[in-house]
C-alpha cells in the first residue's frame, strides 16, 4: 500500500461516522467466571541481554543518573504504576550459561564473565564490543535482582541453569534464596551480602527452552533432567512452584511425550507450571540467517505486514487451546497451569534506541494493539494461564520502557499494561464477542483477522472492559450488553493514534499517550466507538 495512502485512511478513519446501528456486539455474562486473573499474568522478563540489565535497569550506586541503590529510578517509578506481577530472571538463554554463585559476594570481587550474547549476529554497527553487554561484570545478581523486584511489588521468578550446571547447583540456589537465617553458610553468605531474613522465592524455571539453546534435548531426556533437579528441593516453608521448560510455539509434541514420562514416573506433581514461548514476527523457520534477513522493520511497515503480525500474534489463543488439551491427556485434574513466560513482536534489527541495545526495537501502536490483543486472551483463559512475561522489560524486543544514560521513556505497550492493570486479581467473567471481520490483502489474496477482541473481569461492583479494535481504517460500534447486572456509571481510557506508525522515543515521549473519552449509557447497557488501531478500557461501576 503506498504510504501516503495508508497515513490517510487511518487518520480520515477515526473521525469516519459509523452506521445509525451498532455493528458490533460484545456480551459480558457476570454470572459465568472462568477464574481469577492471577497478578502474574501481568509479568516481565528480564535477561542480560544487550541494555536490559546495564544501562537499563543497572546504572551503579555511584551513577549521576537518579538511582535507587543503584536501580534507574524513573524505570522504579513507572514499573510500579502498572502493578507487576511478576519478573523473570537471569533469561532465557543467558540462563543456560549463567552460573548464580557470580553474582554473589562484595562485587568488587565478582568474576567477569563472557556473555552468552557475545557473537549475537543481530549486533548493530558501532556497538561497544568491550562494555558490559559482552563481558558481564556481574554487578546485578541475586541480590540485586530481588531488591528490584520487592522495590516495585515483583515476584521474582529465577531461571535455574539446566544446560551447564547440575542439580545440587540448583539447590543450593535455593538454599542461598530461602534458607533461614543463621542456619547455613549459604545463609551467611546472604547475610553477608546484606540480606540475612530469608527471601521466600517461591517460582523456580527447570532450564529455559531446553528444546534449543537449553541443551537442544528430546522431550523424554528434558523429562529425566526435570525429574533429577527437581528429586529432592527443600522449600524452607515456601510452597515452590517449579515450571518446566515447555513447547516452542505449537510443538505439541513436547509437551505430550514430557507429560508422558513424567506421567509413567509419576512425578507430575512436582510440576506447576509448563512454559510456553511465542513470538509474532514476519518470518519463518530457526535462528538462521534467512530468518533473521527474513524480519521486517518495527516502524516502516505496511497494511499487509500490520496485520501479519496481529495475526501471528492472535495464533496465542489456539495455542493455549491445544496445549492445554494435550496437557489433560495425563493430567486431566489440570494441576499443572500454563507459563507463557516469553510472548511479544520480533522485528529486524534497525530500530535499537543505541548500538548496545541487542536485538531492541521501537515500539509502535501496532505493538500496543498486539499487547492488547495478548493479554485479552490471558484474561479470557486465567482457568489456565497463571503466569506471563513479555518479552523484555527495557531496550528490549515488545518492551515497556527506553533508557540510555540519562534518557528515558515509556511504550505504548507500558501504556497497555497501565490501563489493563485493573484487571489484576479480578474475577474473569465469560465474555462473547460478535464483530465483523477485518479483512486484508495476505501475499497478493484476500485474507481475515478478528474484528474487536476483549476481555471483562469484576472486582467487588466494578466491571473492567478492555477492547482492542485490530482494523486499520474501521471505527467499530459496539452495543455492550450486561447479563446479570445494570450499569450505574461507565469511564473509558483509549489508546490511539491518527498514524498507527506513531511512537514515543527521548526526543518525543509523549507522542503515542491514553486519552479519556466518553462513554454512552442506554437503557441497561453501554453504546461506544472503538477508534482503528486502538486499545480501550471501560470501566463500569454496577447498580
Amino acid at each position: 500500500m503506498n504510504r501516503r495512502l495508508f497515513l490517510g485512511a487511518a487518520a480520515a478513519a477515526l473521525t469516519r461516522l459509523p452506521a445509525q446501528s451498532p455493528e458490533s456486539r460484545i456480551d459480558v455474562l457476570l454470572n459465568e467466571p472462568v477464574g481469577t486473573i492471577a497478578p502474574e499474568i501481568y509479568g516481565h522478563f528480564v535477561e542480560n541481554l544487550g541494555g536490559v540489565v546495564y544501562d537499563g535497569i543497572w546504572v551503579g550506586e555511584r551513577s549521576s543518573i537518579p538511582n535507587v541503590n543503584g536501580l534507574r529510578k524513573q524505570l522504579v517509578d513507572a514499573l510500579q504504576r502498572v502493578k507487576p506481577g511478576m519478573i523473570r530472571w537471569p533469561g532465557g538463554c543467558f540462563a543456560d550459561q549463567y552460573d548464580w554463585r557470580d553474582g554473589v559476594g562484595p562485587r568488587d570481587k565478582r568474576p567477569k564473565r563472557t556473555n552468552f550474547w557475545v557473537d549475537a549476529q543481530e549486533w548493530a554497527k558501532g556497538a561497544r564490543r568491550d562494555g558490559p553487554q559482552r563481558y558481564d561484570p556481574n554487578q546485578f545478581g541475586t541480590l540485586e535482582f530481588a531488591r528490584f523486584c520487592k522495590l516495585v511489588g515483583a515476584q521474582p521468578y529465577f531461571a535455574a541453569n539446566l544446560r551447564s550446571l547440575g542439580a545440587q547447583d540448583f539447590w543450593r540456589w535455593v538454599e542461598y534464596c530461602n534458607s533461614p537465617a543463621n542456619t547455613t553458610t549459604l545463609a551467611e553468605q546472604r547475610a553477608a551480602d546484606g540480606q540475612s531474613e530469608p527471601l521466600g522465592v517461591r517460582y523456580w524455571g527447570v532450564g529455559n527452552e531446553s528444546w534449543g539453546c537449553g541443551g537442544n534435548f528430546d522431550p523424554e531426556d528434558y523429562a529425566t533432567e526435570f525429574n533429577r533437579y527437581s528429586a529432592w528441593l527443600p522449600g524452607y516453608g515456601v510452597p515452590l512452584a517449579l515450571v518446566g521448560s515447555g513447547p516452542n510455539g505449537g510443538n505439541v509434541d513436547w509437551t505430550r511425550r514430557f507429560f508422558g514420562k513424567l506421567a509413567r514416573n509419576n512425578t507430575l506433581g512436582r510440576l506447576w507450571g509448563w512454559a510456553m514461548h511465542h513470538y509474532a514476527w514476519n518470518a519463518s523457520g530457526g535462528r538462521t540467517q534467512e530468518w533473521l534477513a527474513g524480519k521486517r522493520d518495527a516502524v516502516i511497515f505496511d497494511a499487509e505486514q500490520y496485520y501479519e503480525i496481529l495475526r501471528g500474534a492472535d495464533e496465542m489463543e489456539s495455542l493455549i487451546a491445544a496445549h492445554w488439551a494435550v496437557m489433560g491427556e495425563t493430567d486431566p485434574r489440570h494441576r499443572t497451569k500454563l507459563v507463557v513466560d516469553e510472548w511479544g513482536s520480533w522485528y529486524a534489527s534497525g530500530t535499537e534506541p543505541f548500538p548496545e541495545a541487542l536485538i531492541g526495537q521501537q515500539n509502535t501502536m501496532r505493538d500496543a494493539v498486539l499487547a492488547g490483543l495478548t493479554l485479552d486472551t490471558f484474561n479470557r483463559h486465567a482457568d489456565k494461564v497463571a503466569m506471563a512475561a513479555v518479552a523484555q522489560l527495557v531496550n528490549c524486543l515488545q518492551s515497556l520502557f527506553l533508557a540510555h544514560e540519562d534518557k528515558f521513556c515509556v511504550t505504548p505497550t507500558y501504556h497497555v499494561f497501565d490501563l489493563y492493570a485493573a484487571h489484576q486479581g479480578g474475577r474473569s467473567v465469560r465474555t462473547v464477542v460478535a464483530s465483523p471481520v477485518t479483512h486484508y490483502m495476505r501475499n497478493g489474496a484476500a485474507a481475515t483477522m478478528r474484528g474487536l477482541n476483549g476481555s471483562a473481569s469484576l472486582n467487588g461492583s466494578q466491571l473492567t472492559l478492555t477492547v482492542t479494535n485490530p482494523s486499520l481504517d474501521q471505527v467499530r460500534e459496539a452495543e455492550i450488553g450486561l447479563h446479570g447486572g445494570t450499569p450505574r456509571s461507565v469511564a473509558a481510557v483509549t489508546l490511539a493514534a491518527a498514524d498507527p506508525h506513531s511512537h514515543n522515543s527521548f526526543e518525543d515521549p509523549r507522542a503515542v499517550e491514553p486519552k479519556a473519552v466518553n462513554v454512552a449509557i442506554k437503557g441497561s447497557g453501554v453504546v461506544h466507538q472503538f477508534p482503528p488501531a486502538s486499545v480501550t478500557k471501560l470501566t463500569i461501576m454496577l447498580g
